[in-house]
């Protein structure tokens, strides 16, 4: 199939001289480094495997669990005023 694509000049250059250092033709040598890269990135997809956590029990929460963003804001808070006490 023929179909057109840009490819910058210093990549096209360095693809010339490789076709010419191997003594196959231009499209060979581009459709060979295509295909291998595709392979590659077969393969590394295939070698991926989905990630998990191992979990561990922690028993019952000591506080409610319900507001926890408002429990980390008001810590936040006072860490905030610590701070602020120390600067004077």
């Amino acid at each position: 199939m023929r179909t057109t694509i840009r490819i910058d000049d210093e990549l096209l250059a360095r693809l010339k001289e490789q076709a010419l250092r191997k003594r196959i033709p231009f499209t060979r040598l581009v459709n060979q480094i295509l295909r291998g890269s595709l392979q590659a990135d077969r393969r590394s997809t295939a070698r991926k495997q989905q990630y998990h956590e191992e979990t561990h029990p922690f028993g019952t929460p000591l506080v409610s669990l319900n507001k926890a963003v408002a429990l980390a804001a008001y810590f936040e808070d006072e860490e905030s005023v610590r701070k602020m006490a120390m600067r004077k």
